[in-house]
């Protein structure tokens, strides 16, 4: 009886409301006309909020006050709610963290627990900063004042990760991991070993875990950094979209909606966001949106309940979906600039829902107008990376009914080429297209 009570207990902590899906967002100057777009854009893709990444607390940052502002305004009248994510690899000073988050947390689409706690979360910030450093310079004067943070912050960069997780840093809510959410250095698949483990080890302590899916590969190119990097991964998303469905995290928080810098933007970047920096060389031109027809049944059938990639339907009740390659060839001179770029595979990669059908479907997949791969579709999420992209046009997949007929099509926009026609970069992003 005891030990029922006490499970009771702990699940009823949790009752903050859970299932909710946002997008990692990238804070950067923007308009006020452009905060709209990206609010409008991301609630008909299903989502429920932002976590917005700020690098700078600093008053004199105007461009980062606005942004935020910008933002928060956009969302008034509807559900879209946002909350903070400090970003701790740029050494952002802790004591300083509760002031700026007070800025905004009585703001009405800044996203709280239902009983008023204002949400909080971190890029890093567990190496740096011990739990009683969190807990006296940024949660306890935070309650002196009246207000408690709900805190999920991203602590993978502490040494002992993730076992122990919520021994060593009792001062959380909850976490999530951000290096999960890609496969490591190597061959093998993305793992749900560090979220399983999270999820075992919050729930039993009555806390709350967010899982994080990501549309490509970490950092296909970090130009900010002046390096590029890849990772194997080319169906990372509907890989992940399977895990996160198996485990059914408590929130979910999509990698991301605007990271020009790292390819896995599913949404608008702005010139100002990007201004001063190489990025746009490698993102412009490169429109990542058509993964939303991915995610978006996703979300939908994660918050129903939805277990298996079999269950997510169609929101239109036709086919939906995405088609993804890379317009440069693996065996281009510049590859070797690129770390891990020995993993890099030249595939033609989709994923595709389709609808529940008397006859089956089909996927056909094409490169330089050859066919190179044929897959007999089933009802959900069907995804696969095709070996046998080629230099030349004609990059695309069909779908067909079962009389044969073609129902829905992606055809790519760029040639695919044997050399960069950029001797000074090596561009890995990808061409994205949805099905139309």
């Amino acid at each position: 009886m005891m030990a029922l009570l006490i499970a009771l207990i702990l699940a009823l902590t949790r009752l903050v409301a859970s299932k909710a899906v946002f997008a990692h967002y990238m804070v950067g100057s923007m308009t006020s006309t452009e905060a709209s777009q990206d609010i409008t854009d991301a609630i008909a893709a299903g989502f429920d909020g932002f976590a917005l990444n700020t690098h700078t607390i600093s008053d004199t940052d105007t461009w980062n006050t606005d942004a935020i502002t910008y933002l928060l305004d956009a969302a008034s009248g509807t559900p879209f709610k946002m909350f903070l994510s400090f970003d701790m690899s740029w050494n952002l000073d802790v004591s300083g963290l509760g002031s700026f988050l007070a800025k905004f947390s009585n703001h009405s689409q800044y996203y709280t627990t239902s009983d008023g706690r204002p949400w909080v979360s971190t890029y890093s910030g567990g190496s740096s900063v011990s739990n009683d450093q969190w807990d006296t310079e940024f949660v306890q004067p935070l309650v002196a004042q009246g207000v408690k943070p709900y805190f999920v912050p991203d602590f993978d960069d502490w040494a002992g990760y993730p076992t122990g997780f919520f021994d060593s840093f009792p001062v959380v809510d909850g976490a999530f991991s951000w290096e999960s959410a890609w496969p490591d250095s190597g061959v093998a698949n993305v793992s749900d070993s560090v979220d399983e483990s999270l999820i075992e080890q919050a729930h039993a302590v009555g806390k709350i875990y967010m899982m994080r899916p990501s549309p490509s590969p970490l950092h296909p190119f970090l130009v900010w950094a002046g390096s590029d990097w890849y990772r194997i991964g080319e169906t990372n998303l509907p890989e992940r979209i399977a895990q996160i469905l198996s485990l059914q995290p408590d929130f979910v928080e999509v990698i991301t909606w605007n990271d020009a810098g790292e390819s896995h933007y599913i949404g608008n970047f702005w010139p100002e966001q990007i201004a001063g920096t190489s990025q746009g060389s490698y993102a412009n031109g490169y429109n990542h949106s058509g993964w939303q027809q991915v995610i978006k049944p996703f979300i939908a059938a994660y918050k129903t309940g939805a277990t298996d990639i079999a269950q997510i339907e169609s929101r239109s009740g036709s086919p939906e979906g995405a088609m993804w390659y890379r317009p440069l060839l693996t065996s281009a001179s510049c590859a070797s600039t690129i770390t891990n770029y020995q993993q890099a595979k030249d595939a033609v990669n989709f994923a595709v829902i389709l609808p529940s059908s008397d006859t089956p479907y089909t996927i056909e997949v094409y490169s330089n107008n050859n066919l190179v791969g044929k897959f007999s579709g089933v009802e959900g999420l069907n995804y696969e990376s095709v070996p046998g992209l080629q230099a030349g046009g004609g990059q695309s997949i069909r779908v067909l009914d079962g009389s044969g007929n073609v129902v829905k099509t992606a055809n790519g926009t760029k040639d695919v080429l044997n050399e960069s026609a950029d001797a000074s970069m090596c561009n890995w992003n990808y061409e994205v297209v949805g099905l139309s």
